[in-house]
């Protein structure tokens, strides 16, 4: 470790047994981000980062958000902590199976579970973070879901699969939750 990271780690707050506290600087009510000094391969400022979340997972419980949701934000608040420029990060999501509860509008959410929908909130909070988020209209057509029922953040593409196939030829890395 350089002297560097050793007068960084003492002089940063300590979380338990001794890290860095987590900061989510981008989205709150995503899981943050913990700096960890001295890191192989941390975030990088000079480096461009593509990604196309493939989010078909429910959340474990209806107040909380899906689990690509969530992680899509901490990666946004990890290149937001390391000081890399929004304009280096270029992320996408696709929604399809058990995620497209997630993406409900709050009447239909809330009715289904009696709860508001967290993912709400944080679906605006990516696409100002100009993160492109998609649903599979394969899906929408195949469960006759009405797509004035989901989130206005949510642009209908024609296939999941498509999307995720497009992304992936523009060398945008997948990541699947």
């Amino acid at each position: 470790m350089t002297l560097a990271a050793i007068a960084l780690a003492l002089l940063l707050p300590q979380g338990p047994a001794g890290w860095p506290p987590a900061a989510a600087p981008v989205v709150p009510a995503a899981d943050g981000f913990v700096t960890i000094p001295g890191a192989a391969v941390a975030p990088a400022r000079d480096q461009t980062y593509r990604a196309i979340f493939d989010a078909t997972r429910a959340a474990g419980k209806p107040g909380e958000l899906l689990p690509a949701v969530n992680m899509l934000g901490s990666e946004l608040n990890a290149f937001g902590v390391a000081g890399v420029p929004p304009g280096q990060v270029r992320f996408a999501m696709v929604f399809h199976g058990a995620a497209l509860d997630g993406i409900l509008d709050d009447a239909h959410y809330s009715a289904k579970h009696h709860v508001p929908n967290p993912n709400l909130p944080v679906l605006k909070q990516l696409r100002a973070s100009g993160v492109e988020l998609f649903v599979c209209g394969q899906n929408l057509a195949a469960d006759h879901i009405d797509p004035a029922t989901l989130s206005r953040e949510v642009t209908v593409a024609s296939d999941a699969l498509i999307v995720l196939i497009a992304y992936q030829n523009r060398r945008y890395a997948l990541i699947s939750f």
